[in-house]
């Protein structure tokens, strides 16, 4: 019985698994098909789309997926992609912004507000917690590619902000406009980024003590995670070790 349960558990855990990736797959294939659509299907002429298959490779997407994903944008039932942000309180008073790609504004509020709703949050208006957050560009690399003395002068001679490098990479970020310019900058240098996009970055965060409201933050962010019209969520709150290993255990 012990090894049937053993044997169960792994499956569920592969399945789980699968399942993050195909979710993660069609995320960025959704992606791929609306940068496509709203511009040129070259991603050498289309800024939006040369990131968004950055993100895809850097996942191990096939090229064929995403071949089939620019073409999609180009046949005449492609779905019409609408950028749609959310923004909300979760647990503990912690701040959440979910940027979504959908194309049915009515399903997606539906689901983003009943996942606020069933874990303890509330979803609010337009810039209720925005404010919180600052929009950066961000360019990613693997440590291995150049030591942080290395990346810092290449990342500031092309226009970065600030440099992070830690031992399993370099994060650069940059102003918003200037993402594009900064990503070509150090692709000569350094070859493709592994990730290349805009995000929100927290202005501070927001400490969260209490075993429950950590656990029912966190099952919230994974159903919003695993929402097919979510392509990204950010939230500003802080966990201590110890309680991280005891949520894990």
């Amino acid at each position: 019985m012990a090894g049937h349960s053993q044997f169960k558990n792994i499956m569920h855990r592969k399945g789980a698994q699968d399942k993050k990736r195909a979710v993660l797959f069609s995320r960025l294939a959704r992606e791929i098909t609306a940068a496509a659509k709203t511009g040129l299907p070259d991603p050498a002429k289309n800024p939006r789309l040369r990131g968004a298959v950055l993100a895809a490779r850097a996942q191990n997407m096939t090229k064929d997926a995403i071949e089939r994903a620019i073409l999609k944008s180009q046949s005449g039932d492609a779905a019409n992609y609408e950028e749609v942000r959310y923004e909300g309180y979760g647990p503990a008073g912690v701040a959440v912004i979910v940027e979504a790609l959908t194309d049915n504004r009515n399903r997606t509020a539906s689901d983003i507000r009943a996942a606020f709703a069933k874990h303890g949050g509330s979803l609010g208006e337009t810039g209720s917690v925005g404010f919180m957050f600052t929009r950066f560009g961000t360019v990613k690399y693997p440590a291995s590619i150049a030591n942080a003395d290395a990346m810092l002068e290449a990342a500031i001679n092309a226009g970065a902000e600030d440099v992070d490098s830690q031992a399993e990479g370099h994060e650069i970020l940059c102003q918003p406009d200037d993402l594009a310019t900064l990503r070509d900058a150090l692709e000569i240098k350094f070859g493709p980024a592994s990730e290349a996009r805009l995000i929100f970055k927290p202005n501070s965060g927001a400490a969260v003590t209490d075993e429950d409201q950590a656990h029912s933050l966190l099952k919230m962010l994974d159903v919003l995670d695993d929402n097919d019209d979510v392509q990204n969520v950010y939230a500003n709150f802080e966990l201590d070790e110890a309680l991280m290993r005891k949520l894990a255990g």
